[in-house]
């Protein structure tokens, strides 16, 4: 192999973020992450992993919610606002609901409680860039490239969603993933097991307020009155489904 094809092979490789202060959890992310085949960096502070996330692009960011200088649900919200949509894996010390369900909030696509399995660990990074991968690929000839159901149009190709005549213009990739899977399986009830399966691409281990969280974020923004939503709708003690009228 000449050092051409060496350059190509290596700039192939994903290249995954990691933003945390502890060095031993640095270490232990870079050796596991190298030994997957992907490239690694990192950041110790906040500032610096959203300086980097900018410059180096990276395909995945591992990022710790206690961060000196800036914490990670601001550099999370940061990237959003920037229209960074990278896949964010979130990690916490702490374990509390609040930092799980702020960080979803504010466009997290998954999160990890510390002391947390390697293994696992590595399992989210590969559904998360393999979710990325499939979404970024061309469209099938054999698939929709537009679906519009009542008042919803969803353009595939464009990844764009427009309600009502308006573009929806902030949701993030997660949130157009669901409710492109909702609408292409229009009128089925869906279950939250099944859209974790399909739409975040493994089991989250029985987490489905993982699936209410983002529910309600795209209810937020396409929704006139959420207490009572029109187009994305819940079958209680089952799943949501796309109204058809």
């Amino acid at each position: 192999m000449n050092l051409d094809e060496k350059n190509e092979t290596y700039e192939e490789k994903k290249l995954i973020l990691a933003v945390d202060d502890e060095e031993a959890i640095i270490d232990l992310l870079k050796f596991n992450i190298e030994k997957e085949g992907y490239r690694f960096i990192s950041a110790s502070n906040g500032e610096e992993g959203l300086r980097i996330a900018k410059i180096e692009k990276p395909d995945l960011i591992i990022l710790d919610v206690m961060l000196p200088r800036m914490d990670g649900l601001t550099v999370c919200k940061k990237l959003r606002q920037n229209k960074n949509n990278c896949p964010v894996i979130m990690l916490s010390a702490r374990g509390e609901e609040i930092d799980k369900i702020l960080g979803l909030e504010i466009g997290a696509d998954d999160y990890m409680t510390k002391p947390f399995s390697t293994r696992e660990l590595i399992a989210r990074i590969k559904a998360n860039l393999r979710k990325t991968e499939s979404t970024d690929t061309y469209i099938d000839e054999s698939e929709e490239s537009q679906i519009t159901i009542g008042v919803l149009s969803l353009d595939l190709e464009k990844f764009e969603v427009v309600v009502r005549g308006q573009k929806v213009e902030d949701l993030t990739r997660r949130e157009f993933e669901v409710l492109k899977y909702l609408a292409q399986k229009k009128g089925q009830v869906i279950s939250r097991e099944a859209l974790l399966e399909k739409v975040w691409g493994y089991e989250y281990y029985g987490d489905i307020r993982t699936v209410d969280v983002t529910v309600r974020r795209i209810r937020e923004k396409i929704e006139k009155n959420t207490a009572n939503p029109k187009i994305l709708i819940t079958k209680r003690g089952i799943g949501y489904y796309i109204a058809t009228n």
